[in-house]
């Protein structure tokens, strides 16, 4: 039997997968002591026994397509201004350039932040390489998603950005990678000078109050509707040389990178932020 899907059905398809991904995400929250309370209250043949009422999740209004804002979203660039960023290096208005709803990288002023901090999130944004795209391997196009910044240049945890249409590099490094510690599932990569869209679900790491680790960080990633990352357990904070680690911290900005190859700067759009 011929089955033939098209882009509406595939990307149907996609957005009811991110949505399962964010359920069951949500429902193995549920602790173990809240199902056995609901437990108690019925008998073991009684349907009830399994079947949970409260918390009731609460209602959001999703966008109107998969790429536009929820109704609880944060709207880290809607096109119009970096009121939401600042300079990594000393917390000074992002100035980055903006026009025509687009924010283009500035390598001589370096990467940015939010000046909002958060732990567990929903993150959807957008980048292009530019068409007139120039360079090899890791120094064509490259940039990075840091999901966690935790300090100036390049601390955190990375999910990268590059070209690898027809561009070839270490595959933990290429685009849709955990900086060298995962490599992609699949490259969905675009063509330069097309749009193309990351859907992240970060799960921070937990410290103990010694600073020991409680638990390592997560992600799930989308690139163009397409997995990536699938719940990814990650082993620290990603480095260009040496071992991943962890250093016990708390709430982080999100750092877009500005890199230094010779290559022409990328630009991003849409950007939004969902708290979990």
């Amino acid at each position: 039997m011929n089955i033939h899907f098209n882009s509406t059905t595939m990307q149907s398809f996609a957005c009811r997968s991110f949505q399962r991904v964010l359920f069951l995400s949500s429902f193995s929250l549920l602790t173990g002591a809240t199902i056995a309370r609901a437990q108690q209250q019925y008998d073991s043949t009684d349907h009830r026994a399994t079947e949970i009422y409260t918390p009731v999740p609460p209602v959001v209004t999703p966008g109107e397509k998969w790429s536009n804002a929820a109704s609880d979203a944060i709207i880290l660039f809607d096109g119009k201004n970096e009121d939401e960023w600042v300079k990594v290096s000393d917390g000074t208005p992002a100035t980055w350039k903006v026009s025509h709803g687009i924010l283009t990288v500035d390598k001589a002023t370096g990467s940015i932040q939010t000046k909002r901090t958060f732990t567990n999130y929903q993150l959807h944004l957008e980048y292009r390489i530019p068409s007139n795209i120039t360079g090899e391997d890791q120094a064509r196009g490259n940039s990075g998603v840091f999901l966690a910044s935790t300090g100036k240049g390049d601390g955190g945890y990375e999910l990268q950005v590059l070209d690898n249409y027809n561009n070839k590099t270490y595959t933990n490094g290429m685009v849709g990678s955990i900086y060298k510690q995962a490599v992609p599932l699949a490259n969905p990569c675009r063509k330069p000078g097309e749009w193309q869209s990351y859907d992240i679900v970060w799960t921070a790491p937990v410290f103990n109050t010694d600073s020991s680790l409680a638990s390592p960080a997560r992600v799930t990633v989308f690139l163009n509707g397409v997995l990536v990352e699938n719940n990814f357990i990650l082993l620290g904070q990603t480095r260009y040389v040496g071992k991943p680690f962890y250093s016990a911290h708390g709430p982080c900005p999100i750092k877009l990178q500005a890199h230094g190859d010779k290559s022409e700067p990328i630009s991003f759009r849409n950007i939004w932020v969902r708290p979990l």
